[in-house]
């Protein structure tokens, strides 16, 4: 069978399982860290103790051990199998769950939320969704990934203000770790079983390579922009819910509200990322995009009593975070180094989690000195000083992956044929993996002939 009749057929039953079922794993796992943010600060002042500082540190605690936790869970299933890590960290992040659902006090929930984040499954999702797919599909099946975060994060944002106004705080946590066990029962009786585990060279983080990735600027920028991201959304839903209850929103009718706003930024999402992905503008659609965040982040700050302002401000804010949610990881996918790959998206995940630990506990602490306006006027700077660290980013070379399978190399032939891949035009970069007979390949579309290049399989 050619390369070309391999890629030109479809995903098989088992590889559409595996794509379904984990897919659902995490949109159930996000659905529960997510369905508390647009309700938890006009909800938590019902817990003992609590303070503006306490409330923005439950809300962004899953974040802290998420961070610390998903690189070692990541190798630890390359040790002890995959099936068995997601296992254990759906069962802590239900343990998290239940904690916080009997909680009296913040500092409970904060213990709750931080055994929910310790469920670090995230990397070992990935890899078993890398081990259950062929080469040529692993694009595909991450996409499908991805589309089920975006989605559960939307639905997860009207859910949760409908629920707590039926079930109160407690009911969401309760949901949250029924949501866990079920993750548990769809991974063992839905997701296929790999027949070996492999360490993927574009998916496993290497602590030896931490120090090149984060001496890169050009991927620290990415790094740090999604950190910036995920910081900037958890501090805007710990004063917006306030803010809009100011403007004359009930609590109990956001909800309403919340849904239609999201399905429009999605829909004004498309366009933007066709542009910046068919006709080569994505420094100018990055930049475009944080500074719609400056314009939202302004725009509650300073006209905070006008509800059709907020509402607007927040489609607008939604429209960018989906554009940026969405080229993010692909640009970073794009620009590590194939050599490195895995440890650079490792980083990148882990700053995004750290992003939303900070929000939670600066946006706490801007709120208890200062109030909401801060809050708001506090984002903005941070978008601003983001904008001015991206404009002088050099306009990033549009470049794809691809795997090639080799069935002929071995060790003894293998630089022979990176000299050959390498010599055709358009190739940026080549690594080959003998032991799997693969080589991963880097190369510009619109300088390069795929038919050449897929030859060589």
């Amino acid at each position: 069978m050619t390369q070309n009749q391999t890629q030109s057929q479809g995903m098989t039953p088992l590889e559409k399982r595996a794509v379904s079922g984990l897919s659902l794993i995490f949109a159930l796992r996000m659905l529960g860290l997510f369905m508390i943010l647009p309700v938890f600060s006009l909800a938590a002042n019902d817990y003992d103790a609590s303070t503006p500082v306490l409330i923005g540190l439950a809300i962004g605690a899953y974040g802290l051990t998420q961070a610390l936790l998903q690189i070692p869970f990541g190798m630890l299933s390359d040790r002890i199998g995959r099936k068995q890590v997601i296992t254990f960290g759906l069962l802590l992040f239900a343990a998290g769950s239940v904690v916080a659902a009997m909680a009296d006090s913040i500092y409970t929930v904060i213990a709750g939320r931080l055994l929910q984040g310790s469920g670090a499954i995230a990397a070992a999702v990935m890899a078993l969704t890398a081990d259950l797919t062929r080469d040529d599909h692993r694009t595909k099946a991450m996409a499908g990934i991805g589309i089920s975060i975006g989605l559960s994060f939307s639905v997860a944002l009207a859910a949760g203000a409908a629920l707590e106004s039926w079930i109160g705080l407690p009911g969401i946590f309760w949901a949250t770790a029924a949501m866990a066990l079920i993750g548990i029962v769809v991974l063992h009786l839905w997701v296929p079983s790999p027949l070996r585990r492999v360490r993927h060279r574009d998916m496993a983080p290497v602590p030896s390579q931490f120090r090149e990735i984060l001496g890169n600027p050009q991927l620290m920028r990415l790094v740090v922009s999604i950190l910036l991201l995920h910081l900037l959304l958890t501090a805007s839903f710990f004063a917006l819910p306030m803010a809009l209850q100011d403007a004359g929103l009930l609590r109990e009718q956001q909800a309403m509200n919340y849904l239609p706003v999201l399905l429009l930024a999605f829909v004004a999402m498309v366009p933007l990322i066709v542009i910046a992905e068919k006709y080569r503008q994505m420094k100018n659609i990055f930049i475009l995009a944080i500074s719609l965040l400056l314009l939202a982040q302004l725009g509650w700050a300073l006209l905070p009593n006008s509800l059709a302002l907020m509402l607007f401000m927040l489609w607008v804010f939604f429209t960018a975070f989906n554009v940026l949610e969405a080229s993010l990881p692909s640009m970073m996918s794009k620009l590590a180094p194939l050599e490195n790959k895995g440890t650079a998206l490792g980083i990148y995940s882990s700053a995004q989690f750290v992003g939303a630990f900070l929000g939670g506990v600066l946006a706490g602490l801007v709120y208890q000195q200062w109030g909401l306006t801060a809050v708001f006027m506090g984002c903005a700077l941070l978008a601003g000083a983001w904008l001015a660290f991206i404009v002088p980013m050099p306009q990033p070379r549009h470049l794809s992956n691809r795997i090639i399978q080799l069935p002929a190399v071995d060790h003894h032939n293998a630089g022979d044929f990176i000299s050959e891949i390498n010599a055709i035009r358009g190739v940026v970069e080549t690594v080959i993996v003998v032991e799997s007979r693969v080589a991963y390949v880097r190369f510009a579309p619109d300088e390069t002939d795929l038919t050449e290049l897929e030859a060589l399989g």
